[in-house]
């Protein structure tokens, strides 16, 4: 068995599972991880270290901070520290949007959760600290 290619297929049904069983959100997926991203800075951040949080070109990331500024949910303003920069930071209304979408799909994931038996409630406890160090070694290789 490809433990790899195995779990990156349940992990994109799940991911795509709590999308479509929770609220909907007006913006794509690239917009809702560069809002999660800026929720986790108080303050925001450059344009610059967004895209590097997010992994994408800052082309890239430019053109999704414009959307969701346009949709209001983000807004900038100028960097204390360097006058000609910009930080970007969530509005109140786009905070609220990830709190509750956020809410949204854990609800969904902790209703599937409970529906497991106790043995695979375990077995995925269990799993959990392994993939706590897959994410902590990928963002050190990355960061």
């Amino acid at each position: 068995m490809d433990t790899a290619a195995a779990l990156y297929v349940q992990l994109g049904r799940l991911v795509r599972l709590l999308r479509q069983e929770a609220e909907g959100t007006p913006v794509g997926p690239g917009g809702v991880s560069a809002m999660v991203t800026l929720s986790r800075h108080e303050g925001g951040l450059r344009l610059g270290e967004l895209a590097r949080a997010e992994g994408v070109s800052k082309p890239s990331l430019t053109r999704i901070v414009n959307a969701l500024e346009e949709a209001g949910l983000v807004g900038r303003t100028p960097d204390p520290l360097d006058g000609r920069a910009q930080r970007v930071g969530l509005t109140a209304e786009g905070a609220e949007m990830i709190a509750s979408g956020q809410e949204s799909r854990l609800a969904v994931l902790r209703h599937r959760i409970d529906a497991l038996t106790a043995e695979d409630r375990q077995r995925l406890e269990a799993a959990l600290p392994a993939l706590e160090a897959l994410v902590s070694r990928e963002r050190a290789r990355s960061g």
